[in-house]
Formats: structure tokens, sequence, C-alpha cells
């Protein structure tokens, strides 16, 4: 759905509402990215009328959160949220109001996170009403609660890690005394669930939405430095923080420590990558730490087996974070397989396609850019192998194997250990070139076999 008939739709949900004789307004990161002049991911209303009432005007509605007041319209297909205004007491376990009761607007302004989010807007009128010093703070580039910093991040420890990653997508300052409540509590960030932690971090570490020259400000590069300058960095990813006091030998990595060497692959991310990109790129090297050696006597800094210990420590890392399995699997074949990168011209022809054949290759060869443009910034392998994949592409017959288990087994092979043997050796051959057919293939499959 294209985004202007978003907010269509969205203006015309507030109209019909007010048209049934409720006050109605947009809320919250709607607002703040319209002022902004940013496409907004979500438009959320808030509304005095309550949820049986928002029942009977909009014929297709969920009762997401009915009891809090929260309910989902689905108009033309699209899910809207519609919160009656709402104040909150009780917060017990660091992100549940023990009591909600309904209120006005301006209540349900203040009991909002910060300043920036606590902005009403009403469409129709075309009004924008300010109860908290939101649009100040939105002028001046300012995350700042609402109130007293302490009790905003009681109320929800989340809200400690939402400030980093608002400050860094938005390229906005976090003001002097949201700062330093956000270093004092940070170790409660731990109480918060690993799911809701993880969708943080995917946002704060998201590609950026517009392409841009590499930057120290670029939000990922300025989300991992928030993250340490706050202490949440320790408390949401330890292994990464190892990092920090890691050197590396200056003829490799002449940037310095590996801290420094992912900020900088973060500060080349481009526009539109995959969105488990900047996660290769976080782990890539999360295992230096715990392998680093030193020669004695030239001085040299080694990691040796780093990639395969830190495929082990990626796996653990996003399993505790609660990934998916699937991007689990294609970040940790990255993790696994980016030290190959650096010999891929001594390789034989059969090793190098088959590196090339592999189904993550396109984010293999991505991070081994950032890698090197996060390093000695030399991109020779990276160009060699973006011209051997284009020269592969123009011959489609070495992709799918020249035989299968069954070919075999019609030439007159048992099944076993032997048969898968004889079919990785016919597939390294045509990897090769030196079988080209399916009729080459099977004769010299034939003659083996006899």
């Amino acid at each position: 759905m294209p985004p202007d008939s978003t907010k269509a739709i969205a203006r015309n949900l507030v109209e019909r509402l007010q048209r049934a004789g409720f006050q109605a307004f947009w809320v919250g990161g709607c607002v703040r990215d319209v002022l902004l002049g940013r496409q907004p991911q979500d438009f959320d209303i808030a509304t005095d009328a309550r949820p049986e009432q928002i029942e009977k005007i909009f014929s297709k509605t969920l009762p997401v959160g009915r009891q809090f007041g929260v309910m989902v319209v689905v108009e033309n297909g699209r899910p809207f949220q519609v919160a009656t205004f709402r104040a909150e007491k009780n917060y017990a376990d660091g992100r549940r109001p023990g009591k909600v009761v309904f209120a006005d607007a301006r209540a349900d302004a203040w009991r909002r996170d910060f300043t920036i989010n606590g902005l009403f807007y009403d469409p129709v009128a075309e009004k924008l009403h300010d109860w908290v010093g939101g649009r100040e703070d939105l002028h001046a580039g300012i995350i700042r609660t609402i109130g007293q910093p302490e009790e905003r991040f009681a109320e929800d420890h989340l809200r400690l890690l939402r400030a980093v990653r608002l400050a860094a997508r938005l390229g906005f300052e976090i003001e002097p005394a949201t700062f330093a409540a956000i270093q004092s509590l940070a170790p409660q960030i731990k109480r918060i669930s690993a799911e809701r932690v993880r969708d943080e971090l995917v946002k704060l570490f998201a590609p950026p939405e517009t392409a841009g020259r590499p930057s120290s400000e670029a939000p990922a590069a300025r989300g991992l430095v928030l993250l340490r300058e706050s202490g949440l960095l320790e408390q949401v990813l330890p292994e990464l923080a190892a990092t920090i006091t890691c050197a590396q030998s200056p003829e490799f990595h002449p940037e310095g420590s590996v801290f420094e060497h992912l900020r900088r692959m973060l500060a080349h991310m481009p526009a539109g990558a995959s969105e488990w990109l900047p996660w290769a790129v976080l782990l890539h090297d999360i295992a230096k730490p715990v392998t680093a050696q030193k020669d004695p006597v030239t001085g040299a800094i080694h990691f040796y087996g780093h990639e395969k210990v830190g495929a082990v420590m990626a796996e653990e890392i996003l399993r505790r974070l609660r990934f998916p399995r699937k991007p689990i699997a294609v970040i940790v074949a990255c993790v696994r397989h980016h030290m190959q990168f650096k010999d891929v011209r001594q390789m034989r022809k059969a090793t190098l396609r088959r590196l090339l054949l592999r189904p993550t290759f396109p984010l293999e060869l991505e991070l081994h850019r950032l890698d090197c443009l996060g390093s000695h910034g030399n991109l020779a392998h990276y160009e060699f192998l973006q011209a051997q994949a284009e020269e592969l592409k123009r011959k489609p017959r070495i992709r799918p194997p020249l035989l299968t288990g069954k070919d075999l087994i019609a030439l007159g092979m048992k099944p076993g250990p032997a048969l898968g043997a004889l079919l990785r050796e016919i597939r390294e051959k045509q990897l090769a070139e030196e079988l080209k057919t399916k009729r080459q293939a099977r004769a010299w499959a034939k003659k083996k076999i006899s």
C-alpha cells in the first residue's frame, strides 16, 4: 500500500471518530516522523472513545489489549492501533503497569516515554498539541524523558535501550540528565525479555534508510558507540564489549582495536542491505578477544581459529537473543567462512566455485567488502570475486549437479558412503569443468563403477 494511501486512511479514521463526537489524534512516533519529514512506519491513534464505542464505529476491529483500551482497527487490509486515552500506575516488573485508568489527552501524553513521542496531532484541524515540550526538543534534536528520567525508565526498562536507538537513528543527542540515568540504570535492562531486547537491537543496527557517505554518525555506527558509552553494551552483548580493548596488529588493522574495526564497518553499511548484514559484521570477529595470542619475538597479534570459535559463539549469542533459526544459520555461516576470502586467488577452480555457489555468498561478499573498508581498504579480492561471480552467471550448466544418486543407482551402484563419495567427485570435476555434460558424467561414472 503506498505511504500516501496509508496516511489518508489514518486521517479518515480520525475524522470518523470525531464525527461520532469523540476526540481523536495521531500520536507518538508517527507525529514525530511527519514533523521531521520522514515516512512513518505506522500511524497510531489516541481517542477518548472506549473500546466498545470503537467497535461500533468501525466494522473490523481486534481487541488486542481491550482491558488497557487498546484496539486494532483494520481498514483496507491495513491495521491501525486505536487506543483510549489512559494513565498508568504501579509498575512493579519494569514493564507492565499494575493499574490503568482511562483519562484525558493531556494525561495520556504525560504517561509516554520521551518528549518527542508525546506530541498529539489533529490531521483534520491540522493542529499540533504539545503538553510535554516535545516540539522544542524535536527542533533541537534532543532525546529527553517526559518527567523524571528515573521514573520513566523504572516503568519500562526497555526505554533505556530505546533512548539509544532513537538518538542513533534520528541523529539526536541524549539530554544529560536522561543519559546519566541510563548509565546508572543500565543493569536493569537484564530484566527485560530477550525478544524485546533483540527487537530493539535489530532496529538500532538496521542498515540506513537512505544512501549517504560513510560517517561516524551513520546510525548503526553511532548506535554501537552509544551502547558502549551508556554502559548498555556490556549488559546486552558482553562478548562485544570485550572487543573494546582487543588490540590488533597494525599491519593488517591500522584502525586499531576490534571494536573500532566493527564501528568503521558499520559506518560503511549500505542502504538497502540485508537486515542480517549488521549482525554478520558485529559477530564475525566476536572470538578475537578469546583467541588472541601475541608473538613474544615479533609482537604480532594472532587470532588462530577465531572464525571457528566465533561461529559457535555467534550461534550462542543469537540463540540467547531468541533469533529465529533461519537468520541464525545465515549469520553463523558468514562468521564461519569469512576468513576464506583472503585466499580466493589461490583456490582451485572447483573450490572457488563452491564458494560462489553457496546460498549465503552474496551476504558473505558484502561482509568481506565492509571488512576491507573497515581496515586496510584494499578491495582487490572483492573485485576479483565480483568478476568471478559474473563469469559464473554466464555458465548456468554448472549450477545443478550433472548426476544424482538415482543416476548412479541406475548404473548399478548400491546406496552407501561410496555413492556419496562418487557424487562429490563428479561435482568436483563439474565445477572444474572437466565434466561438462550429463553424458560425459555418466560415461565417466560408469567406468569408475566398473
